[in-house]
């Protein structure tokens, strides 16, 4: 089983930048694939971003490529989002999630964080 934990989380004003960390517990983060989805209120989670076990392999949304990089270091069980050039439509709860295969439906991956909150000002 993996726990995971997300924080960075914060409010900050359109055009700057963020960077999320998700450290998971347990000795077996390198054998999952990681994720990065996020929530608006009202709106259904959606797919941001995932990194392959290695991190030689990452896919992003179209609303997020070339403004967010996903990345990971296995040696301290840790995922990174940074976020640049933010935008008021990046505010939601921000989750990581930890899967057996590359995937961006949410439905596939079998652990999550609790999320953290980002707020865009405009």
């Amino acid at each position: 089983q993996v726990q995971l934990v997300e924080s960075g989380g914060g409010l900050v004003q359109a055009g700057g930048s963020l960077r999320l960390s998700c450290a998971a517990s347990g000795r077996t983060f390198s054998s999952y694939v990681m994720g990065w989805f996020r929530q608006a209120p009202g709106k259904e989670r959606e797919f941001v971003a995932t990194v392959s076990r290695t991190g030689g392999t990452t896919y992003y949304s179209d609303s997020v490529k070339g403004r967010f990089t996903i990345s990971r270091d296995n040696a301290r069980n840790t995922v990174y989002l940074q976020m640049n050039s933010l935008k008021p439509e990046d505010t939601a709860v921000y989750y990581c999630a930890a899967d057996r295969s590359l995937s961006s439906d949410s439905s596939t991956y079998d652990y999550w964080g609790q999320g953290t909150q980002v707020t865009v000002s405009s």
